[in-house]
């Protein structure tokens, strides 16, 4: 009889090994008989699957992929990431696959490679052959795993990928080279060229704030703190968060509204962030470089009286305009607590939760 694979679909690594709600074990599972392939499914849609990659709760899972089984008789690795340091793409190969590279680069870094590919020249026949035979194939089969290699560079390349990770990137009993696992990361600023990539997104798993705040270019990531940030860039808003713990305060989110934030943006960010019952006081903390900081404000008054803000409000703005966004703040009436310094008010943030 054939052997059959399922595989949950959710977006998280480490299925094999999880756990579900349903108290099975594994997110893979083999089997032969169809209907051993029903009862499994049947334990593993609609509950959730904890794996070192989910929250402690798990991710949901409504998908489960069944698939013909491959014998396999070699796991390598094989990724094509997008390198800062290189300036470019750079191929990351082991021929130690199936298992974590981070551990395989911890305790045999010699067994993991780094290639940098011109962007302008490519993969090369001579590039993908000394590939593939320092993944340890036999010669016989280089052919094939370097040909693989140079169609897997193609596709990283025509879907504006910043990262194709392989893994086990295989051979079969019968010789067969294949991508027996993979995951693909595709460049958020190509979205216009890869329409049809980016309208299959699965969104089921995704926080309803994150994809609110998608929509109006902000990023947005809830927290399990109680002090709602609105911040611009990720620098700032990842010191605004430390600053705040520094000072026993707890934030709520990451939620940075860019450098072109304009005042309906700071509307909506100030209806996300209030929407979130756990919400107790609002810090927004801006440095106007190329943010106006008279934008911000205006967005925060109108913001404020819109939505009836009953919340303690602190606001820190410095940069473009500030004297000028001040005097909007002043002037408006509502009750904010403006600063200068970041320490002082971070501080005031978190003062403002007492007796909450």
């Amino acid at each position: 009889k054939q052997w059959y694979q399922r595989r949950v679909a959710i977006t998280a690594g480490g299925r094999g090994k999880g756990t579900f709600s349903s108290g099975l074990k594994g997110g893979v599972k083999l089997s032969r008989d169809p209907e051993e392939i029903g009862k499994l499914t049947s334990q593993m849609i609609g509950f959730n699957l904890v794996t070192k990659q989910t929250s402690a709760e798990g991710s949901p899972v409504s998908n489960v992929m069944v698939a013909k089984a491959l014998n396999i008789v070699k796991e390598t690795y094989l990724a094509i990431v997008m390198d800062r340091g290189f300036g470019g793409p750079v191929i990351v190969a082991s021929p130690d696959g199936g298992v974590d590279i981070e551990e395989v680069a911890e305790k045999t870094p010699e067994r993991v490679y780094k290639v940098p590919v011109d962007i302008f020249t490519g993969v090369t026949d001579a590039m993908a052959t000394e590939l593939a035979e320092k993944l340890e194939f036999s010669s016989e089969v280089v052919p094939a795993a370097a040909a693989e290699i140079k169609k897997l560079y193609e596709l990283f390349t025509g879907v504006d990928a910043t990262q194709v990770e392989v893994n086990p990137f295989g051979l079969t009993d019968r010789s067969e080279v294949v991508c027996f696992d993979a995951k693909i990361n595709f460049d958020d600023n190509a979205q216009f060229r890869q329409r049809d990539i980016f309208s299959m997104e699965d969104t089921s798993e995704t926080d309803p704030r994150e994809l609110e705040a998608a929509k109006y270019d902000l990023n947005y990531i809830g927290m399990d703190g109680n002090i709602g940030c609105l911040v611009n860039g990720a620098g700032l808003a990842m010191a605004t968060m430390d600053i705040v713990q520094l000072h026993g305060g707890s934030p709520a989110n990451f939620l940075d509204v860019g450098g072109k934030v304009q005042e309906e943006q700071v509307e909506k960010a100030f209806n996300i962030l209030t929407q979130d019952p756990a919400v107790k006081t609002i810090f927004v903390n801006i440095f106007g470089g190329i943010v106006d900081c008279r934008v911000i404000a205006s967005g925060i008054v109108s913001a404020c009286r819109k939505t009836g803000l009953s919340l303690p409000l602190v606001v820190r703005l410095q940069g473009a305009n500030m004297e000028e966004a001040r005097k909007i703040l002043d002037n408006s009436g509502l009750h904010i607590q403006a600063h200068d310094q970041f320490n002082e008010a971070a501080e005031a943030a978190v003062k403002s939760l007492e007796g909450k």
